[in-house]
């Protein structure tokens, strides 16, 4: 086991393997491209079939049985080589891409690049593994792999999100098709922390705009948090200044409307008591107007408004 992961087994040669050739043709080949026919392409890698091709001559080809190589690359992997792993699983698909081998090669490299750091490596492997294989048992694995690499990179709420939202995919993806599976659980947990630090972000945001008196900039911000992450903790501060900024605006009905909503869904928030002291220096009074998207968005997600 590595991290969670179940190592996957040693495999019997399988009776399939794809033909390799001969001597004689790999020399008929080299001379070929040696003599510089034309119609050919500079460059083009003749073994275009494995999971990566760095070398634009191809790479070199390992004779030897898939479950060979496949072997070398598990005990790599026990030794926690990662990096070393990582290449002896690509000769695997490289060498043998249509054995059984292969695709299991695919994901423990992704896993391999994971370990190391790698994690452009690892959500290119795990990708590929997932269209080629989506169905198969190591699918979730895969998933996972791609969804832990952008989350490892994800950033403090004041920086840019891009790795975030990919990874908050990642894993809402996971839970959509592999509910069941051993990194549901984990999952779950992640969507949470990754919605509370998208909505921070957005917060972030939208009080500099407020502070700068950018009330469009800002409130489009802190609607995006209403809308999109209704179920954290950052919507009630965010109904708040939906307030404020609406006030600044003069639209009034908004205003109320937003302070409203948050009395009847947190009517005990240090929010509700600063969003009512707003409206109350206006002479105004927390209530719903009917057509605001304020509490179309609160009545479509269940809860009271």
């Amino acid at each position: 086991m590595f991290g969670g992961f179940a190592v996957l087994p040693r495999f019997q040669s399988i009776s399939v393997r794809p033909k390799r050739l001969t001597a004689g043709a790999v020399l008929v080949l080299a001379a070929f491209a040696l003599a510089g026919c034309g119609g050919g392409l500079p460059g083009k890698d003749v073994f275009s079939g494995g999971l990566f091709n760095k070398k634009e001559t191809g790479p070199e080809m390992d004779s030897r049985p898939p479950e060979v190589i496949y072997g070398e690359a598990e005990t790599l992997m026990n030794e926690q080589k990662y990096k070393d792993a990582a290449q002896k699983y690509e000769d695997v698909d490289i060498n043998h891409p249509y054995s059984q081998e292969a695709r299991h090669s695919i994901v423990m490299a992704a896993y391999s690049y994971y370990k190391v750091g790698k994690y452009t490596e690892a959500i290119s492997a795990g990708q590929r593994y997932l269209t080629l294989h989506p169905g198969t048992e190591e699918a979730p694995l895969a998933q996972n792999i791609i969804a832990m690499s952008y989350y490892d990179q994800v950033l403090d709420p004041k920086r840019d999100q891009t790795n975030a939202r990919k990874a908050l995919g990642a894993y809402e993806t996971l839970l959509q098709r592999y509910s069941d599976s051993r990194y549901a659980a984990e999952a779950q947990n992640r969507v949470l922390i990754l919605r509370n630090l998208l909505a921070a972000n957005e917060m972030t945001v939208g009080r500099y705009y407020l502070r700068n008196n950018n009330y469009l900039a800002a409130i489009n911000r802190f609607r995006d948090v209403v809308t999109k992450y209704q179920q954290t903790e950052q919507v009630e501060e965010a109904l708040m200044r939906l307030t404020e900024a609406y006030l600044a605006l003069g639209i009034v009905n908004e205003a109320e409307t937003a302070a409203a909503v948050l009395g009847h869904n947190f009517p005990d928030s240090k929010w509700y008591k600063h969003a009512y002291a707003l409206l109350q220096k206006k002479g105004r009074q927390p209530q719903e107007h009917e057509g605001s998207w304020i509490t179309q968005t609160f009545e479509g997600s269940g809860n009271p408004a």
